[in-house]
């Protein structure tokens, strides 16, 4: 059976978006999209949210995978550190929306914006 390629909308715009490759911290399964922010002590990441005091409540990158790491660490998980992208579909951790990351965000190299439509 084919597979069936359904776009998501992530990418909104034409900036060359760039890629590495981190360790995801044990948490939860995220989507393509999330949110994510460094814990300083690990330098592991993890979904940003705003009360967080470890670092990570300063959204970092955003993750260009879905990611399972409900078991523990995941390793040479890909997520982007620059490029143009759609906040309409960004996942947000508590106390997160796509207006308290726009700035964060800009400041890595990463834009939001909401995607026109044709």
């Amino acid at each position: 059976m084919a597979e069936v390629y359904t776009p998501d909308n992530l990418i909104a715009g034409t900036t060359q978006t760039v890629a590495e490759s981190v360790t995801i911290a044990s948490s939860a399964a995220l989507v393509r999209g999330a949110v994510l922010g460094k814990i300083s002590a690990s330098g592991k990441f993890i979904l940003s949210a705003s009360a967080a005091i470890d670092g990570s409540q300063t959204p970092d990158v955003i993750l260009a995978e879905d990611c399972d790491a409900s078991a523990g660490d995941v390793t040479n998980v890909a997520v982007y550190v620059k490029g143009e992208f759609n906040e309409n579909v960004l996942s947000f951790g508590t106390g997160h929306s796509a207006t308290s990351v726009k700035a964060p965000l800009r400041d890595v190299g990463i834009y939001t914006k909401s995607a026109l439509k044709a």
